[in-house]
Order: C-alpha cells, then structure tokens, then sequence
C-alpha cells in the first residue's frame, strides 16, 4: 500500500474505502510489521482482538491511533485521510468553513481536525541549508485601521508580525516567526540554519551587514531598482511570501501571532515536498502524526 500511488481524491477514496484500510495502512507507516509499545519501546507486545494490542510491561492497551492526532477521535479515519489529503494538496491550504462542506463535517469539527493537522507541519522546517541561499524578511498581519477596536495596536511597529526566510536555491526553505528583524535575532536564525560555506544573498537591509564578516555575502538594492544583479537576487523567497500571503490572506483570513509559525510551517512543508508526488506528500504527513494534541490546548495554546 505505501508504494500505491493515489494522485486524486477518486483513487484516494478507493485505496481506503472503509475504516480497516485506513488502520491498516497506517500500521504499515507506523510499524512496518514490528508493532512497538507507545508506552514502552522495549516491551514485548500481544496482538489482541479489534487491531488492539497489549503492553506487556506496562499492561495498558494501544492500537495505531494511541499517541497520534487521531487518538481519542470519533470521526473515521477515512475523512481524516481526505482532509490530510487536501491540506496538502491545496498549494493554498484549505478553510475549515471549505473543508466542513467537503467531507461532511461541522466547522468546529474541520477546525479542530486542521489545527491538530498543522501540528505535524514543522518536521521539515529546520534543514541546514548550503550553496547559493536567499534570505529576507517579511511581515504578516492585516492593517491597523481594520483591527476592532480593542484589538488595535498603538504603534505602527506592531502592527504586523515578521517572518524571516531562508531558501538555497533548487532545494529546501526555512521559515521563522522572529519577535523582531534586528540584526541580533536575523543573525542568530541564519547562522542556526545556513552553513557558512553557504553563498548569502540578501537585499540591502542594514541587519544583514555585518553577516559579510561570515558569509560571501552579496547584496541587491531594491532601494535603487536593482532586483537582479547575475546570480545575485532574493526572488525565490519573494515567490514564497507571495504563496503564503495569499494563502493567509485569502483563504485563512487572519491567524494570531500565537499561531503564526503554525501557518508558516503548512506552506514550508507544502513548498519543500513540491516535488514529492500528492501519495508521497500524503504519507509523509501520516508518518508524523504522532503528535497528539487536546481541543483545550489547541483553544488555549
């Protein structure tokens, strides 16, 4: 089943027709035919009734679901996998009021499902990346004068929250909500996850200066016009910010500061799979899910 490729939502629908193809295909990502204890990784197990198991050690039953974002859920596992399927798929991502109507759902039921979804995003925004890298900064947020009044911030400064990216050109992209784009907090995220063989290009922005002392570190002056100067641009983060404003913007709408790297995990993991096929893109999201998360820390988080 993990080599079957299912490329749309008709032949995602009909390689898990029903709740048993759905468990058993994720005991094969999870397991591979070596059922280990969640509770306890050197217990033997025993394999009981209803795809149920039995810790020895610890004498407490799992199934495949324990531990995972589906722990506990009373939503099947086929809708789960459809909406997995299409928060990975959309290049934009999906709205819980769209993702409702699509699988059958309430809205408070396809949130739930897409915040515990997103948890699983972040496994692939921290790759050390080399040779030619683009770097640069953005801010996400809706304008001041549209915020409620109890929501509006008092100065401009606050008013949207920043994003640093990172991208090496035809491979990875790192993406961080920083508290600010000082040259401090810039250099510390670049020096955590560029190498410093790695060649650096920037705009001219003052808090990327001092990185020449560690990096080759070439500059385009948007300032003057200049977008392009040989292989020296930061156009391939700027088409990345374009994804993830549209998407934030048109489909999300809004997302607090609180959640913000939550977002920004979606699009990196969706943009650094870009050439995963969608049933690759699928189980890579499915070979993460054990990140098990309640409705109270998701509201409360």
């Amino acid at each position: 089943m993990i080599n079957q490729d299912f490329n749309n939502v008709l032949e995602l629908i009909q390689a898990f027709p029903d709740q048993q193809s759905c468990i058993d295909h994720l005991e094969e990502l999870r397991w591979n035919g070596n059922v280990v204890s969640p509770f306890d990784p050197t217990s033997k197990v025993y394999d009981c009734k209803g795809n149920k198991y039995k810790c020895k050690n610890t004498g407490k039953y799992f199934n495949v679901k324990t531990n995972t974002i589906f722990d506990n859920t009373k939503l099947p596992l086929q809708k789960w996998f459809l909406a997995i399927w299409l928060v990975t798929s959309h290049k934009k991502g999906i709205s819980s009021i769209q993702l409702g109507k699509d699988i059958g759902v309430t809205q408070k039921s396809a949130w739930f499902m897409l915040s515990r979804i997103r948890q699983c995003f972040g496994i692939d925004n921290d790759t050390q990346l080399d040779n030619e890298v683009e770097a640069d900064e953005t801010f996400v947020g809706g304008k001041n004068k549209n915020r409620h009044a109890d929501k509006k911030f008092k100065g401009t400064s606050d008013d949207k929250a920043p994003v640093l990216g990172m991208v090496e050109r035809s491979g990875k992209l790192v993406a961080k909500h920083i508290p600010n784009t000082t040259y401090e907090t810039l250099s510390t995220e670049i020096l955590k996850n560029v190498k410093e063989a790695a060649k650096l290009y920037t705009d001219e922005y003052t808090s990327y200066n001092r990185l020449k002392r560690v990096y080759d570190h070439k500059v385009v002056k948007h300032s003057k016009r200049q977008y392009v100067k040989g292989r020296v641009h930061t156009n391939t983060i700027e088409s990345f910010w374009a994804i993830l404003k549209r998407g934030i913007y048109g489909i999300y709408h809004f997302t607090s500061r609180k959640h913000l790297q939550l977002y920004v995990d979606e699009f990196v993991f969706r943009y650094n799979s870009r050439e995963s096929s969608e049933s690759e893109r699928f189980n890579l999201l499915l070979q993460n899910t054990a990140n098990r998360i309640t409705y109270k820390e998701l509201v409360n988080g």
